[in-house]
């Protein structure tokens, strides 16, 4: 997954598609990227962020010293969280640590769209695709972070959008 993750990312940084390759480590698959010069880069954090700066977006890893720390918490959060969950459990407790966090959040990392909000997006796809609208509604959160980072141009691309609200139909007309 996190193979076309970066392709994704590479499209919406406008940039041309690299050369990947995936070695594995336990029982995890780790991306790795042939630059045209210089050594191979390892790691879906390590790759993005080299993306990010080759497409002259720096503002994507935060704006401080402070935001960029906490872009890089967020994407490895990914790693260890959300690209290891393995059953609902895990699933159930990353959604309550998201909707906790973005309770009083917009973006994951300061005032404006991160690096971090971007790839947890791409991570969450397939999760919040899966839940109901009852369940989405019980991560509000969450449904509300993602709807909007979904809107951003360029980031969902091949992605279906998807639905968080439904008109509710009253019987009870006045």
């Amino acid at each position: 997954m996190a193979v076309e993750d970066l392709t994704a990312l590479e499209r919406c940084l406008g940039l041309k598609a690299g050369k990947y390759s995936s070695r594995t480590h336990g029982s995890s698959q780790i991306p790795v990227l042939q630059p045209n010069r210089g050594p191979s880069l390892a790691g879906l954090a390590t790759i993005a962020s080299h993306l990010v700066t080759e497409a002259k977006k720096d503002e994507l890893l935060g704006a401080s010293v402070e935001e960029k720390a906490v872009v890089q918490q967020w994407l490895e959060y990914r790693v260890t969280h959300i690209d290891r969950s393995a059953n609902k459990e895990d699933v159930r407790n990353i959604l309550k640590d998201l909707n906790l966090y973005l309770e009083d959040k917009v973006y994951m990392a300061g005032n404006k769209i991160t690096l971090a909000d971007i790839l947890i997006y791409y991570g969450l796809h397939p999760t919040i695709a899966d839940l109901s609208v009852q369940e989405k509604e019980t991560y509000i959160n969450v449904s509300r972070w993602f709807s909007h980072i979904q809107h951003y141009s360029g980031v969902r691309q091949h992605l279906p959008s998807l639905v968080f609200i439904k008109n509710r139909i009253y019987t009870n007309i006045h």
